[in-house]
């Protein structure tokens, strides 16, 4: 149990992992949790704040998602995001109506009164939150009519007479805006004061805490018991594995599968960091044939990621015969794989795709997982990485999906498709780096070559050309 934490209620935004992602950059932890989670299930972080996220429904529309009546009780700061501000109106005896038209964009906000969230209506040089007008982004078809008892106006927009509200004595808010996107640049200030000024929440989630509390984690979990790692190749399984090495040490056996779906130079390139780096035990697995026979003739996207990932776990449970069939096997999982895959446990969004260490794994799986990054956002796995040591080559690997070329190669997967998909992305990936445009600080978070099963006229020498395009 934490605590300083925030708990953030998702009403079914695309938004909602963006809101946690920003809270946590202010060094606050922070969980996502469904709207209609168990009151004890979110309770458990000891949160000392609430956070509503937007969603698509209309309050009053018949089963849209309310505010949990345990939040309320709570007496805890609350900020309520678009349809969290709504929801929280709502609960509280406001009016909400549907705008005469829907606003969506960037609209400028003109602050009406102070408030420890927004500050003061006069100009501060000193503020993050530049002047009393600030862009922000509005996406939004219901706005606030009447206000709750207790609450103040904020600020307002063109379209928006309460963009922002506020009860002062009771600590709760809510804003029409966007805070978590980049198009309101005042935003993660905005996050900042509710969670740190407002919650009283003491900013100490960094990588060394993070560290510190997963690797005790990872000994509650496992014991003195033997631990197998499933080495992808990437960044996150390569940093999972080396935080479970850090506190396990021996008691791990790292296991790399070539599935013969990697990226030019991968599997030379992991086995020596891995053996000569990181004094991880490793064993290399060459199943190229199986991989591809699995593959063969399937085109559709979800059943290619669910056989490659009942592939994965096939083979680990035959490797784990040959080290004394450990109970448990670690994964690289990371939060916005959980959060595409719709997991249960944290998820209230519509479905975006399956992870093959998510929604693939076969429901027989031999092993008890363990999963330290399973929620940690991909630039908190890399902090991580760098505080544990491990080589910046490796710690900012441009990602790499589990299942390899296998979701970048569109249609069927062949052995002379991926080796033409695996040669072009090796240019592309080396064109970018000769300018600069890879590695930490650069401007590309991520590039990569995919093979389209549709064939384009070129030119050849001086010949007509007629090939698959990439």
């Amino acid at each position: 149990m934490t605590k300083n934490s925030i708990a953030i209620l998702d009403f079914g935004s695309q938004y909602a992992q963006i809101i946690a992602r920003r809270v946590r950059e202010n060094n606050v932890y922070c969980e996502l949790f469904p709207f209609d989670a168990p009151a004890e299930q979110v309770l458990a972080i000891a949160p000392k704040g609430f956070i509503f996220s937007g969603g698509p429904a209309s309050v009053y529309a018949e089963g849209a998602p309310q505010a949990p009546s345990y939040i309320l009780d709570s007496g805890l700061p609350i900020l309520g995001i678009c349809y969290g501000m709504q929801a929280l109106t709502h609960a509280l005896g406001g009016q909400v109506d549907p705008a005469n038209e829907r606003e969506f964009g960037v609209a400028t906000v003109k602050l009406t009164s102070a408030s420890p969230l927004l500050g003061s209506v006069k100009p501060n040089p000193k503020s993050r939150i530049s002047n009393t007008d600030f862009p922000a982004l509005m996406s939004h078809g219901d706005r606030i009519t009447r206000l709750p008892d207790g609450f103040i106006s904020l600020a307002k927009s063109d379209n928006s007479l309460v963009a922002a509200m506020g009860d002062l004595e009771r600590n709760y808010y809510g804003v029409q805006i966007h805070p978590e996107v980049h198009h309101t640049p005042s935003g993660s200030e905005i996050l900042r004061r509710f969670a740190v000024e407002i919650c009283k929440v003491h900013p100490d989630w960094t990588a060394a805490s993070i560290i510190e509390s997963k690797v005790e984690e990872i000994r509650k979990q496992v014991g003195g018991k033997r631990v197998l790692s499933a080495v992808s190749g990437g960044v996150d399984s390569s940093v999972a594995t080396a935080l479970v090495h850090r506190a396990v040490g021996d008691q791990l056996v790292a296991v790399y599968v070539d599935t013969g779906l990697m990226r030019k130079g991968e599997t030379e390139g992991v086995i020596s960091e891995f053996r000569e780096h990181l004094g991880v035990e490793l064993i290399a697995v060459d199943a190229e044939s199986d991989f591809l026979g699995a593959l063969a003739g399937e085109t559709d996207p979800e059943k290619k990621r669910r056989i490659v990932g009942e592939k994965f776990i096939r083979i680990f449970e035959e490797q784990a015969k040959s080290v004394g069939n450990p109970d448990f096997l670690v994964q690289g999982t990371i939060y916005p794989d959980v959060v595409e895959s719709s997991a249960p446990d944290r998820n209230k969004a519509a479905k975006i795709k399956s992870h093959h260490n998510v929604g693939g794994l076969p429901e027989d799986m031999a092993f008890e997982l363990v999963e330290p990054l399973r929620y940690l956002f991909k630039d908190e796995v890399r902090a991580v990485g760098e505080a544990l040591g491990l080589p910046e080559k490796l710690v900012w690997r441009q990602p790499f999906p589990g299942p390899g070329l296998t979701v970048r190669c569109l249609g069927a997967v062949t052995p002379d498709r991926v080796k033409r998909l695996r040669a072009a992305d090796a240019i592309l990936l080396e064109e970018l780096s000769n300018i600069g445009m890879l590695g930490k600080g650069a401007a590309t978070s991520q590039a990569f070559a995919a093979l389209l099963p549709v064939r384009s006229v070129g030119v050849m020498g001086d010949q007509r050309t007629y090939q698959e395009a990439i």
